[in-house]
């Protein structure tokens, strides 16, 4: 019964989603010309700051999912043997 009640909850939902209008895409729009918040990290040297701790987080991430990876086969292992 939960698994209904949750299934209708988005199917319900789902039908109050609109589509985007479609918009012309135009020569300007690929220059990137209107993104103040990127040139005022690179003006002041930030962006690589922010592209460190993107890659340390990403890097953190997978260092933990590897060692999680090798725990949970070492614990599979141990259950395979009689």
């Amino acid at each position: 019964m939960k698994r209904l009640t949750i299934i209708s909850a988005f199917i319900l939902s789902s039908l109050f989603v609109q589509a985007q209008d479609k918009i012309k895409i135009e020569e300007s729009d690929y220059g990137n010309e209107q993104v103040e918040m990127a040139d005022e990290f690179r003006k002041e040297g930030k962006i690589y700051v922010l592209t460190g701790v993107i890659c340390l987080i990403l890097g953190g991430i997978i260092a933990y999912l590897l060692v999680i990876d090798k725990k949970v086969s070492r614990l599979e292992k141990e259950i395979k043997k009689p």
